[in-house]
């Protein structure tokens, strides 16, 4: 692809699409982008409030049916469980995309109710099960639907231990439990497409990653940091970094609306920047990382997710 950008989308009409974390950063330009286009765009979000914001910048651009809310807390395995339910009956059983977008980075180490580490719960645990409960829906378009996972660089340093995924035993390093959190996406996404693959199934699976753009991410770790002075020591350091470095939040949406869009996509492929490093730039299929092509350890993530949430996997 060559320079490819929003202006290359094709038509939405027609096609439903669940984009988690929608009030905010990538994944509220997602949803103003396939609104645009005339997608129906079902707005995933934790926060009550902020998403009623984001409904109503979407709705101003929509330009086929109206945006939705879905109240949704991927650190809450029955707020998943509930809102797959109310997501399903909202759309009938037919869902076009399901974009996997939110995501929290580096906090302080914590716990989700659930009791798993909070970014590995949130950020692939959360997704995982909320996959799996919506595949139904997903089977229910009348095209291939999509699943499209958000990784990140930060996956490169990742690594996953299968035993010790809540970081009990080990010592808990804010950015290292980012890291495997977000290997833990791609990883998902290509045992998924593996998985859709062998069954047959009319789902394709893909992963995506933003580079290194001014998303939110870094204000919401610095606001997670529990002491003020480091709270304060964060945010100048993060807000400093991504003036200089970053892109906008536009060219980093462009990855996974890619993934979401474009007929030529394939399962399991894995999408970002194509520039310095992966860090910026226009959309490109890049090279998945090793774990991500490792088949034991994608079946061993695959069991050990199922276990912890208690969610059947599907397809099984």
């Amino acid at each position: 692809m060559s320079k490819w950008t929003e202006a290359d989308i094709p038509a939405q009409d027609g096609r439903t699409v669940v984009i988690t974390g929608a009030n905010s950063g990538l994944g509220l330009r997602s949803a103003v982008v396939l609104a645009e286009k005339g997608a129906r765009v079902l707005l995933a979000c934790r926060s009550p409030e902020r998403g009623q914001r984001a409904l109503g910048e979407v709705a101003e651009v929509a330009t086929g049916p109206a945006p939705e809310l879905v109240r949704l807390d991927l650190a809450s395995l029955a707020s998943v469980r509930e809102a797959a339910g109310e997501i399903r009956k909202a759309t009938g059983d037919s869902l076009d995309v399901l974009l996997n977008n939110a995501g929290l980075m580096a906090p302080p180490k914590g716990h989700t109710v659930d009791g798993f580490e909070t970014q590995f719960g949130t950020n692939h645990l959360g997704h995982a099960a909320l996959t799996w409960l919506l595949m139904p829906a997903l089977r229910g378009s009348d095209g291939v639907a999509r699943v499209v996972t958000l990784s990140s660089v930060a996956a490169t340093g990742g690594r996953i231990d299968l035993d010790d995924p809540n970081y009990e035993t080990r010592r808990y390093f804010p950015w290292t439990a980012y890291g495997q959190s977000k290997l833990a996406n791609q990883v998902f996404a290509l045992e998924l497409d593996r998985r859709l693959r062998a069954a047959g199934e009319p789902v394709l699976s893909v992963a995506a990653h933003p580079g290194y753009t001014r998303s939110g991410l870094s204000s919401g770790m610095a606001n997670a940091q529990r002491n003020a002075v480091l709270r304060a020591v964060v945010g100048a350091g993060a807000g400093l970094s991504e003036r200089l470095l970053a892109q906008n939040t536009r060219m980093g949406t462009l990855p996974q609306l890619y993934a979401a869009t474009a007929p030529e996509v394939e399962g399991g492929a894995y999408y970002g920047p194509d520039g310095f490093g992966g860090t910026r730039g226009f959309p490109a299929r890049v090279r998945p990382l090793g774990p991500a092509r490792d088949e034991p350890l994608g079946a061993g993530l695959w069991q050990l997710t199922a276990e912890m949430t208690g969610v059947t996997p599907d397809p099984a």
